[in-house]
């Protein structure tokens, strides 16, 4: 189950449950729009080398079998970590080229 994780990585944003400014990538690395799309405008995690896509919303309201928020809370455990520019830009140049599929 996602943790849905409440901040960006890196500016610290917060980016609640139902944020649609919150990407991830296959480990839950979590940014937001903005910094993915400005600092990290390669489409590659700084912490894996995945590709992001926009993080799924978790239904607010008990439509089905308990699936929901209130049932599976979003994780408060916050994870500020800048990325480091100059290692980015040194896996960047490394697989830049790669499609996320293919790394």
């Amino acid at each position: 189950m996602l943790e849905l994780r409440p901040t960006c990585e890196h500016c610290n944003k917060a980016l609640p449950p139902d944020s649609l400014e919150a990407r991830i990538c296959t480990y839950e690395c979590t940014f937001c729009a903005t910094c993915v799309d400005s600092i990290l405008g390669n489409n590659i995690c700084p912490n894996c080398g995945g590709g992001f896509v926009s993080r799924p919303i978790r239904p607010s309201k008990n439509w089905k079998d308990n699936n929901y928020l209130s049932n599976d809370p979003a994780s408060i455990k916050v994870k500020h970590k800048p990325v480091d520019l100059a290692a980015y830009a040194k896996l960047v140049a490394a697989i830049n080229n790669l499609p996320p599929e293919q790394r």
